[in-house]
């Protein structure tokens, strides 16, 4: 049976308009307690409920509508993979970030294709962890470095030339996690200018999300031409 998180939030979280509602689909259930012990201890988050399966996982984002999912893809039944892309067809609105210990190309493609807006190492430290949902959750995408290196030279190869000097701009931050808020207020444009700059840098590419443009922005060296 899908489980819920055994303790209720505190009382001054729930408050909070701005906590993050999390989803933790693990089929270890010590890895499940061990990450809901350190999010309950974040102010700004909340470990809504548990899954040891695919279905189960399903079943919960439909009762709880968490705003991410933290998704292991090594799953019994329904494999990691295939719930991202359901969740993604039936929840669009929810975000799915991938925690495992797999960083090949056969492991993170598949996971990108599906819609994931992060994709993570089960090595990350917990202050990364945190930062990366609180990245995600303002609409940027997350990449774990090990897993950027590992399939930048798989990406689909785009026309970068065809991008003007301002896409190019927005897709440098993008590919550093920032939402369109902050991409707007680092280069003093309109959240609607950065947001149709994102669609062309999108369509241009040839890629269906900023996860996918992100990489891309890996592998055509455009992160270390930024710092």
């Amino acid at each position: 049976m899908p489980r819920r998180a055994p303790a209720p939030p505190s009382r001054w979280r729930c408050l909070l308009a701005d906590t993050i509602r999390l989803l933790l689909v693990d089929d270890h259930e010590m890895v499940r307690t061990g990450l809901r012990m350190f999010f309950e201890l974040q102010h700004d988050m909340e470990v809504v409920g548990e899954a040891g399966t695919g279905e189960q996982a399903l079943a919960l984002v439909r009762a709880l509508r968490p705003d991410i999912v933290l998704l292991d893809l090594v799953l019994p039944g329904m494999t990691g993979v295939a719930t991202a892309r359901r969740l993604g067809e039936a929840h669009p609105d929810v975000k799915v970030v991938v925690l495992t210990s797999f960083s090949g190309q056969d492991s993170v493609l598949p996971a990108v294709r599906a819609g994931v807006a992060g994709y993570l190492l089960k090595d990350v430290g917990p202050t990364e962890l945190a930062d990366a949902l609180r990245t995600v959750h303002r609409g940027g995408a997350q990449l774990h470095p090990q897993v950027a290196a590992a399939v930048m030279h798989s990406v689909t190869d785009a026309a970068p030339d065809s991008l003007t000097v301002r896409e190019r701009e927005v897709l440098r931050l993008i590919a550093r996690g920032m939402s369109n808020r902050l991409i707007a207020r680092e280069l003093v444009l309109s959240e609607k200018t950065v947001k149709a700059h994102v669609s062309a840098v999108l369509s241009k590419l040839g890629v269906a999300d900023r996860t996918q443009a992100a990489l891309h922005a890996v592998r055509e060296g455009m992160i270390d031409q930024e710092s």
